[in-house]
């Protein structure tokens, strides 16, 4: 099986992670496809995030991290995709309904990890309001994020 996990990945929390690290088990090959999301402001460039997750799960053999933009349907069919990785934290939104109900319409199916309860209450867009206003985000990303956002890196 032949997986993708997209995401913007502005930063990689350690929720991002712990999924990459499950979805790897399932799948043959995962690609990490990473976007940009153009309704949110980017704290970290695609090149930085794209180094941050190849350094992040080198370990992993069967994991390969690419940029894409553009629709979604056309990474997974361009990689030969069979399935759609997706992380939940609470619950699933309506609008991550409709992506899914539109992704099956484009011939892609998704499966969806529930976060580790550790990890449900992190996101991306919690770390960087508790980073911008100088709290502690190191029980929430790994090392080396929290080191880029101290460095100023990506910005």
């Amino acid at each position: 099986m032949i997986a993708v996990y997209p995401g913007s990945f502005d930063p990689v929390t350690l929720g991002h992670l712990d999924i990459i690290e499950r979805a790897a088990k399932i799948a043959d090959k995962l690609y990490v496809g990473v976007l940009i999301n153009v309704s949110k402001a980017a704290r970290f460039t695609a090149e930085t995030r794209l180094a941050h997750l190849r350094e992040l799960t080198a370990h992993l053999p069967n994991v390969e991290v690419a940029f894409f933009d553009g629709m979604l349907v056309e990474f997974v069919k361009k990689v030969g995709a069979d399935v759609i990785i997706r992380g939940f934290r609470f619950e699933i939104s309506e609008y991550e309904m409709q992506m899914v109900t539109a992704n099956i319409i484009f011939g892609a199916e998704t499966f969806f990890i529930p976060a580790k309860p550790e990890f449900s209450y992190i996101s991306s867009s919690l770390v960087k309001e508790i980073a911008a206003r100088g709290g502690d985000i190191s029980g929430m990303v790994p090392e080396i994020i929290g080191r880029a956002f101290s460095d100023g890196i990506g910005s």
